[in-house]
């Protein structure tokens, strides 16, 4: 059996890549914190993770502008987080490419709406790579001071890594599934609840 610690170094930074690509919040608080162990490097953690996101943002964008009906159809979950991010859109055009990241249950939905809109790509691209880059930052070192914050608390942090690297990932899992089944529950008739 290879080594947790091996795993780690080997694999961490394709996992953050793969992670932020598609959501990203806890694999990044992950990334920060195997940073702070010393497992990962955090400059190489927040490159690993700009470059995630900004490709993963750069694809719904591009079938928002491209697939979008087809894309719609197949997606009937998204019909209430797409009107909500039309709205954000019409009224915050520039603070929402920028921040949209950081809303939680509309990062995937936000840059597929706003393919759909009259922004023209250059614009999203420009904007999107400041917002990439301003999330891989505070979030990477996000995770970097939780670890050092559970460091002054704890102590030497290495006793309880694999604990605390389980307790993150649980607790990211867990809000994705509470998120993803409030959604599923909207769709789904009151009597078959």
């Amino acid at each position: 059996m290879i080594p947790f610690e091996t795993l780690l170094k080997t694999y961490g930074y394709w996992a953050i890549v793969i992670g932020t690509f598609v959501e990203g919040e806890t694999i990044l608080i992950l990334g920060g914190f195997a940073a702070k162990l010393g497992y990962l490097a955090l400059p190489w953690v927040i490159l690993s993770a700009f470059i995630g996101s900004l490709c993963g943002d750069q694809l719904f964008f591009y079938l928002g502008r491209v697939h979008s009906q087809r894309f719609l159809a197949k997606r009937p979950l998204w019909k209430e987080r797409v009107y909500k991010a039309q709205r954000l859109l019409e009224r915050f055009q520039t603070p929402l490419i920028i921040g949209f990241r950081f809303l939680y249950g509309l990062r995937t939905v936000t840059p597929f709406v706003i393919g759909m809109s009259s922004v023209p790509t250059r614009r999203f691209i420009v904007l999107n790579t400041i917002s990439a880059l301003i999330w891989a930052i505070v979030v990477g070192i996000g995770g970097y001071l939780f670890g050092n914050i559970l460091e002054i608390i704890l102590g030497d942090i290495k006793h309880y890594e694999r604990l605390i690297l389980g307790a993150i990932a649980v607790v990211g899992m867990s809000l994705w599934a509470v998120h993803f089944y409030r959604q599923r529950r909207k769709r789904v008739p009151s009597h078959f609840v």
